[in-house]
């Protein structure tokens, strides 16, 4: 998983080192290498000027770069495992959105389930397919509610402070990425602060947020998530034909009427603002297999199956009495696998 982490930085001003040297009254020159100099920096401003040479070494704004739908499909379906419904929502809404020219309002999804489960992880995928430098993007903007907004008696300063921050990346650039982790631990009303983003608005103050994306993670509704698996899974039936249709009860008690959901009373909910909510289901033995795997691709490391199973085997499962469910998804793979190498 990312490490979580806020990204706040300016447009870097490039440097001029060699220009200035060139004209560094202390440099003693004769006529003709002056005049070279000259010639050389004339050519070198020019070229320095140019965008493409510029973005070479900094990342610039490109909001018509259009999506690798190719990699982006292929990241979900190699890289995330157990989240047939996620992966088709998440695919279909970034590809729909990237392919529109003329949104109507940014896309905003609210990625729901226990920890560990992949929320984290697929944000990072989507920033990895929009942005060339990935969740490494200065377009990339992660808040997280306990470091971020830790105080309720300060959430009119919070949402001054989120106002700000958005409009003034926006400004910079259309194409951004928000991401609010820890929704569930979100300060009631700080949320509101970005209705006027997430609305129908052509622009705002001359202002257009309509080509940005916002994703809120939460663990809210990911008790009743699991249950909803488990019945399916006493039932005889495969957690694949789990569709979406069968979660939204579900999403709505795990968030719409939960008071520690983050939306409790959210304008974004009673104004329809958000456009998916996507269940992450709770992940099995074979899918925390699957991720020792990757770690272990990821890292290079010869695949030893008798590391993957012992690996896989001391994670905690449950309920109690079926152990059908990871109770921390694949969060502490990473770990485990470290103490075993």
């Amino acid at each position: 998983m990312a490490r979580k982490r806020q990204r706040m930085r300016g447009v870097m001003g490039l440097q001029w080192p060699l220009v200035l040297l060139l004209f560094c009254p202390h440099v003693h020159t004769e006529p003709i290498t002056l005049g070279i100099a000259v010639g050389t920096a004339a050519v070198l401003t020019g070229y320095l000027s140019y965008p493409r040479f510029y973005c070479y070494w900094s990342e610039c704004c490109e909001p018509e770069l259009p999506l690798n739908q190719t990699a982006l499909l292929a990241d979900l379906r190699q890289k995330f495992f157990g989240q047939h419904l996620a992966q088709e929502v998440i695919y279909r809404a970034v590809l729909g959105f990237m392919n529109n020219k003329n949104p109507k309002k940014p896309l905003a999804l609210s990625l729901h389930g226990w920890t560990g489960t992949g929320k984290n992880f697929v944000s990072k995928i989507i920033s990895d397919n929009i942005y060339k430098q990935g969740f490494n993007s200065k377009f990339v903007h992660l808040f997280v509610a306990t470091h971020h907004f830790p105080h309720d008696s300060k959430v009119q300063q919070y949402k001054d402070q989120l106002h700000m921050w958005i409009r003034g990346n926006v400004t910079l650039c259309p194409r951004n990425l928000f991401i609010f982790d820890e929704m569930d631990k979100m300060q009631p009303g700080l949320i509101d602060a970005i209705k006027p983003f997430l609305d129908y608005y052509d622009n705002i103050d001359g202002v257009s947020y309509r080509n940005s994306i916002f994703v809120f993670l939460s663990n809210a509704g990911g008790d009743l998530i699991t249950r909803k698996v488990l019945e399916f899974w006493k039932a005889g039936k495969q957690r694949e034909d789990l569709q979406l249709k069968d979660m939204e009860s579900v999403i709505s008690l795990g968030v719409f009427n939960n008071q520690n959901s983050g939306f409790w009373h959210s304008s974004l909910i009673d104004k329809n603002l958000i456009d998916f909510f996507v269940p992450f289901l709770p992940l099995e033995y074979r899918h925390v297999k699957q991720c020792v795997i990757a770690e272990m691709q990821h890292r290079r490391i010869p695949i030893d199956m008798e590391l993957v199973e012992k690996v896989t085997r001391e994670m905690t499962y449950y309920p109690k009495e079926e152990k059908l469910f990871s109770d921390k998804g694949c969060k502490t793979v990473s770990a485990k696998l470290d103490f075993y190498l």
